[in-house]
């Protein structure tokens, strides 16, 4: 498959290269993946927010911290996408090898902001709703978050690691 993509030639006779394609495959992996995950865990997080707040209003303010947390998953990826369009160049001049490691390096980010965004959604949800019951339980929520959010970092910065190649 990649023999014929790389033989191509446009209509004025220059040949084409489709190394870039996954050089910006990698650019919208980190982009879309990574705000897939920030939805889902603010939408999570949000919904337990919002059965809370009918019963305990006085707590809101506190338990947004997982929208917040889950919005940061959004930023990760646009850090990252923004880092891979910048090293993208002409077709002629980029090589396969750096256009797998770019979308390599989008996929780790987008996978691991994902997961993460997954983790922050559901403790959020249920933890907000448990800390409306109970007190006591938000300091173990805040430690549960902060190791969700460390799995998108990690992606991150194994993300930035790859994209230097």
């Amino acid at each position: 498959m990649l023999f014929i993509l790389d033989t191509m030639v446009s209509s004025d006779d220059t040949p084409i290269s489709a190394s870039s394609f996954f050089g910006f495959m990698g650019v919208t992996m980190a982009l879309v993946l990574a705000n897939l995950g920030a939805g889902y865990g603010t939408f999570k997080a949000g919904a337990g927010i919002a059965a809370i707040g009918i019963w305990k209003p006085e707590i809101i303010m506190k338990s947004l911290i997982p929208v917040v947390m889950a919005g940061i998953l959004g930023i990760y990826g646009m850090i990252v996408a923004v880092l891979l369009s910048q090293k993208v160049k002409n077709p002629l001049g980029y090589s396969y090898k750096s256009g797998f490691a770019h979308m390599a390096s989008g996929l780790c980010c987008g996978c691991s902001c994902i997961a993460a965004g997954f983790a922050i959604g559901i403790v959020g949800d249920v933890g907000v709703r448990g800390n409306a019951q109970q007190e006591r339980l938000f300091v173990g929520l805040i430690l549960i978050l902060i190791f969700a959010e460390a799995l998108a970092l990690y992606g991150l910065i194994v993300s930035l690691i790859l994209s230097q190649s």
